[in-house]
């Protein structure tokens, strides 16, 4: 057991494992979160009665919160401890090196990953702690203003509220963008660390990882724009 853990935490393939697996826990994640924020268009009965599951079963929710920033901090701790590393092995830089020949994405992850990290400390202040100081509306999202007719959490109205502010959906949709960036090379070496990528269907699978970008990155920011462009404004009078 000592040796495993030691291979795992102090080995350059074990760090690329944790770097690929967390990225693929939380890539789980993303997806699943993306499709229950997406109820919102279906109205505040099914928005809110989802809310409600989740708030209903804490002995689940928490768990997984709390599996959520364990992940998150592996990814960040393998992530710089593996460009530490590469730095340290190559202290002089290349000297023909051609930015060209890797994708923007591919060159910017350490810093759009940190970037991810921060955002992702903004929504949880912002729609799961609901720390008044971070909604910018003057309201609290933890008050009975913000219980619908079953005595329910409020979702709906809440997200109205939330992204009916410019400056919030600004900062969600480039936190979003980042986050898609981040994920449209991650995906794709994701495999690549896992050994499940071939030469035969490489190809296929970072046109996928780039899919899934777009995908996550309409899907999420689709709600604060639809909110901006008028999209349950009743809420609000």
């Amino acid at each position: 057991m000592n040796k495993l853990f030691h291979n795992l935490f102090c080995s350059s393939l074990g760090k690329k494992y944790i770097m690929a697996g967390t990225g693929c826990a939380m890539f789980g994640f993303v997806i699943a979160h993306l499709i229950g924020n997406l109820q919102v268009f279906l109205g505040p009965e099914a928005i809110n009665r989802y809310g409600h599951f989740l708030q209903s079963n804490l002995e689940i929710v928490w768990p997984a919160r709390i599996g959520l920033l364990v992940l998150i901090g592996l990814h960040i701790w393998s992530a710089m401890s593996l460009t530490a590393e590469n730095r340290a092995a190559r202290p002089v830089p290349y000297a023909n090196w051609n930015p060209t020949a890797a994708s923007y994405a591919s060159r910017t992850m350490m810093v759009s990953g940190l970037i991810v990290a921060a955002f992702i400390t903004f929504h949880l202040l912002h729609y799961t702690a609901m720390v008044d100081a971070v909604n910018m509306t003057g309201q609290s999202f933890s008050s009975k203003s913000f219980l619908d007719t079953e005595g329910r959490h409020d979702i709906f109205k809440m997200m109205v509220v939330g992204f009916n502010k410019p400056l919030v959906s600004g900062f969600y949709i480039v936190g979003i963008a980042l986050l898609s960036l981040h994920l449209s090379h991650g995906v794709s070496a994701m495999f690549q660390s896992l050994g499940w990528k071939k030469s035969s269907y490489g190809p296929c699978l970072d046109r996928f990882a780039k899919a899934m970008a777009i995908f996550i990155f309409v899907g999420y920011t689709s709600i604060p724009i639809a909110i901006l462009l008028g999209f349950g404004k009743e809420v609000l009078k």
